[in-house]
Order: structure tokens, then C-alpha cells, then sequence
């Protein structure tokens, strides 16, 4: 046995912490006060992988009945690799884990691969040994990314509607503390599809709060009036769009195409990739086209996110 596989415990909350922010492709939602924001609706089952006493690899993950899930309360959570990692160690990695989570019962792995855009250093030694290891890519997400070194253009009606609200001197782009107007805006923007939130405002404002350089909300007035409002999720070289929302003066506009626009060419013009996030149904078999086109007419263009099974 090259590697000794632990359950994470809250006294080695440090350890963790420290890990993620010199590995290849940590980011700061795999810190232990972000991903224990709602605890109390999953039982946390993270692992840490040691070798020679080094700890070399985390797993955020979650236990459901007899299956692990990496991590079920974020939209990925993938195997957290030291910078010294290599294909051959990650593979022996991988099968060791394998082993220890039979041993304690599990019967399933799901587990939800990090995009290449967000990590910090090239890191995909888990998808080729998720290959090696028979694993089911049972759900492909696709997500619109914009290049912003070299970007497309927006299309000439998104140009009109920015064009139109540079000009309108009453509009205000500014960042803001507080969430709860904007939370009413776009609780009542979901609500027409039948959907609500994934954060409460409750958890939102908490995250913020612990993580103030990367949960910032910009918005759109008019005035005193919100028109729009977009909360950006900054991972540093990738910036992306956690939620948006118009009111109906804000779309007539085109508020979010401004707000887009500044976001991209002025305030994060140093960054790699902008996302907006995906625009699947069902497990990734239904694209809705109408959101994904309003993504690509700003120059979003595909980058997957894949979701592995593996059967114990």
C-alpha cells in the first residue's frame, strides 16, 4: 500500500485548508467554511490520502446511503492533487481508494470532475484514471466560457443594447453589499421557471461575509431602481457568473448585456476565462437552447462538465 486513506476530522480543518491552497486545482469553495455552510443537510464524508506521512491528495465528498459523491452539495468536487502528482502515482491513488471505500461498505462513486478552465496548474491524471478504472460518463453539462485573451465579439444586437445604455447617463453600474433586494429580484425571475435559488439569502450573505474577495454582487440602477444584477464567483483565473437577473426594465434595456460587458472588458480584462454557466436539463440530455444562445451571442463558447460513476 503506497497511499494511507483517512476520513477527514474537523481537528485537521488547517491541514486541509493549507492543502487546497497550494494544490494544482484547489479552489476556495473546497475550503472547510465553505463547504460546511450546509452541513446539516449532508454528512460529510472527505477524504485525505497520505503518503510517507505527506499528505498529497483531498477528496471533498459527501455520503448518501451506501454511495459517495464528490460533493453533493457543490457543483463539483474532485480529487485535490498536490503539485508533485503524477499519472502513475494517481492511478495507484485511485485504486486504493477504491479498496478503502469497499472495506467500508460503499457500492457507488459519483464523482464530479473539475472543468480544466478552473484549475491552477494542468491537473487531469483523475480523468485518464477514471478511464483506467472502467468509470461511466453518465452525464455530460456543457458551459458557455468566454476566452477573454482573445474573445468574440458580442453579436451586433448585444453591441446595440450596451451601445444604448452607455448612453443612458441615469444607468449606474456599481458592487454591493446587500443582497436582499437583489435576492427578491431574482427569486421572483426564478420563480416564473418554478425553480428558487440554490444558496438561501441567508447562506449567501454568510458566504460573503467569510468570503468577501470572491462573492461580490454587481448591479444595474437606474436611479434608486435595481434594473440588474449579476453575483460573480471570482476563482482567480476564471470569473463566473453564479446567478443573473433582469427585472423587466432591466431586459428591456439589455442591462445584463451591459452588465456583462463591463465585467469583461473592464473590471476582469486580466483574467483568463469568463463563464456563464451551463444550460442543461436532465442529467445534461436536454441543452435549453434559447439560454445557451443568449450565452453564445456574448461569445460563450462550450467547455463540458463531466460526471463519473463508478460501481464497486
Amino acid at each position: 500500500m503506497i497511499f494511507m486513506v483517512q476520513k477527514y476530522s474537523k481537528q485537521q480543518k488547517d491541514e486541509w485548508d493549507c492543502f487546497i491552497s497550494n494544490s494544482k486545482n484547489g479552489l476556495f469553495i473546497f475550503f472547510r467554511d465553505y463547504m460546511e455552510y450546509h452541513e446539516d443537510r449532508f454528512e460529510d464524508y472527505s477524504l485525505l490520502f497520505y503518503k510517507k506521512n505527506k499528505l498529497t491528495g483531498v477528496l471533498p465528498a459527501t455520503r448518501k446511503g451506501t454511495t459517495l459523491i464528490s460533493h453533493g452539495g457543490l457543483t463539483f468536487g474532485s480529487l485535490i492533487l498536490d503539485r508533485d502528482a503524477r499519472a502513475a502515482d494517481t492511478l495507484k491513488l485511485f485504486e486504493e481508494l477504491l479498496t478503502f471505500l469497499q472495506k467500508e461498505g460503499f457500492t457507488e462513486i459519483i464523482y464530479k470532475s473539475i472543468p480544466f478552465i478552473f484549475h491552477k496548474y494542468t491537473c487531469q491524471e483523475d480523468i485518464y484514471s477514471l478511464f483506467r478504472l472502467n468509470a461511466q460518463n453518465y452525464r455530460t453539462d456543457i458551459n458557455s466560457v468566454i476566452y477573454i485573451p482573445n474573445r468574440i465579439k458580442f453579436s451586433e444586437s448585444k453591441r446595440q443594447s450596451v451601445s444604448k445604455c452607455k448612453q443612458n447617463k441615469l444607468l449606474n453600474i456599481c458592487e454591493s453589499d446587500n443582497f436582499s433586494e437583489y435576492w427578491n429580484l431574482l427569486s421572483d425571475v426564478l420563480q416564473k421557471f418554478s425553480v428558487s435559488p440554490t444558496h438561501s439569502l441567508k447562506e449567501m450573505q454568510l458566504l460573503r461575509v467569510r468570503y468577501p474577495n470572491n462573492i461580490k454582487l454587481f448591479e444595474l440602477r437606474e436611479g434608486k431602481k435595481l434594473l440588474s444584477g449579476i453575483v460573480v464567483y471570482d476563482y482567480g483565473n476564471v470569473v463566473h457568473t453564479q446567478y443573473m437577473a433582469n427585472s423587466n426594465e432591466g431586459r428591456a434595456l439589455g442591462g445584463l448585456d451591459f452588465l456583462c460587458d463591463y465585467l469583461i472588458t473592464d473590471l476582469y480584462n486580466n483574467r483568463e476565462y469568463f463563464s456563464f454557466g451551463i444550460s442543461n436539463e436532465q442529467n445534461g440530455k436536454i441543452l435549453n437552447e434559447g439560454l445557451i444562445q443568449q450565452k453564445e451571442m456574448m461569445g460563450g463558447r462550450g467547455v463540458v462538465h463531466q460526471f463519473y460513476q463508478i460501481v464497486l
